[in-house]
């Protein structure tokens, strides 16, 4: 049964990132974004649940969006006025509904890195 799971950890203070709110969207041809699920990182950096599995993890491009500059900001770190990262916007696509994707987000307050994961 396929899923799609995430993680993050802070890499500027060597934790997971506690709280950070994660929304994903199912993106449809043209502008066309559907909200999925809406939840937060837990104390390990992680989602609770899968944020897809099963029938519900289709073919199709998706994008995660990490509300990086709140979690910072909530982390008491001065950040310039625009934040340099503040929603973090990962696209990706899921070509085998039967398989488990993790997207994994490394992040600072000024830079971050993704892969998929296992």
């Amino acid at each position: 049964m396929g899923r799609l799971t995430t993680h993050v950890l802070d890499t500027a203070h060597g934790q997971p990132g506690r709280g950070i709110k994660v929304r994903l969207f199912r993106v449809g041809p043209g502008a066309g974004r559907e909200l999925v699920v809406e939840t937060a990182t837990n104390a390990d950096g992680r989602c609770d649940q899968p944020l897809l599995q099963g029938d519900a993890l289709t073919v199709g491009t998706y994008c995660l969006e990490f509300d990086a500059g709140a979690y910072f900001r909530e982390q008491s770190v001065a950040l310039p006025e625009p934040a340099f990262l503040d929603v973090i916007a990962i696209d990706f696509g899921i070509a085998d509904p039967d398989a488990h994707y993790h997207v994994p987000l490394l992040v600072s307050p000024f830079g971050y890195t993704t892969y998929r994961g296992s």
